[in-house]
């Protein structure tokens, strides 16, 4: 444990005893109701996030539905043969393109969503420090 006389504060510059600021109620109170405010909206934005792919499991499973009923079924209930190749074109068609490229932009775009939304409000804060990227090169030219 330090004692006050083995405290520097060169050594330690963000060491809290170095501050002397007098305590601000309201300031605090202010400053915690914003982070509280901001909670409840990324929970809310959150739940709105999974309400929405909940929505479009629906439509997907309501469309699959309408596509088989409507269009396998009601081709395979005439007795032609040309209508029941057509009929099985155009199902084999919407389900592989049409709800198969709905479910891809679905699965795309919730990624996107999540890194960009979901990931970043929990660990970026613009504090305003530009950005500097990792480079073996800037570690050697500083040795040098």
């Amino acid at each position: 444990m330090l004692v006050s006389s083995e405290f520097d504060p060169d050594v330690e510059p963000d060491s809290a005893r170095e501050h002397h600021e007098e305590f601000n109620f309201s300031e605090v109170f202010v400053h915690q109701m914003i982070h509280s405010i901001e909670f409840v909206l990324g929970a809310v934005s959150n739940t709105a996030s999974y309400l929405r792919l909940w929505a479009l499991s629906l439509a997907h499973s309501e469309l699959s539905t309408v596509f088989y009923e409507k269009v396998l079924l009601l081709a395979w209930g005439y007795d032609n043969v040309v209508i029941r190749l057509i009929g099985l074109a155009v199902f084999a068609f919407a389900t592989a393109f049409i709800l198969l490229m709905m479910e891809t932009l679905s699965a795309f775009l919730h990624a996107l969503r999540l890194h960009w939304v979901e990931f970043q409000n929990k660990f970026y804060h613009g504090d305003g420090y530009k950005f500097k990227p990792f480079s073996f090169a800037l570690i050697t030219e500083d040795d040098d």
